[in-house]
């Protein structure tokens, strides 16, 4: 078998429609379009979210709440459980960042309390959870808020 004899199997592909193509067609006269009004004559557009001059679902939707993704603050999180396998003692954005704790050094750094922290560590971050803090500070280490 050749590249050149293959064929779509049988029943599975279909004539395109020729439309305007005279009555013998069966889409001559008005090529399937009907008489007269706004989609029979060209350029003419069914846009998807057009309802027919009908109140469209976007305004009918009743409006609630209030979004401030304007000033919204990203956080990205770490947690204290994280930073065994960082081996200075001094935690930083660039060291979370070169030990892969973290994808931006510049962008905003959350700790968060989770698991067990056993080593004695200072942290600069943008933010800090209590058990965070509390954790951190019982070791001996230093919070600094950035």
């Amino acid at each position: 078998m050749k590249l050149g004899e293959l064929k779509p199997a049988k029943g599975s592909t279909q004539s395109k429609k020729r439309v305007g193509r005279g009555h013998g067609s069966g889409l001559g006269r008005n090529a399937g379009r009907g008489d007269k009004g706004y989609h029979s004559r060209s350029g003419s557009k069914h846009r998807p979210w057009f309802e027919g001059g009908q109140m469209p679902l976007h305004r009918r939707v009743p409006k609630r709440g209030f979004s401030n993704f304007l000033f919204k603050k990203e956080y990205q999180i770490v947690n204290i459980s994280d930073f065994d396998i960082i081996e200075s003692e001094l935690i930083d954005p660039s060291v979370m960042r070169e030990n892969g704790l973290v994808k931006y050094a510049l962008r905003p750094i959350k700790v968060l309390g989770n698991g067990e922290l056993n080593k004695k560590v200072n942290v600069t971050a943008s933010a800090f959870s209590s058990s965070a803090i509390k954790k951190i500070e019982k070791k001996g280490g230093v919070v600094t808020i950035q």
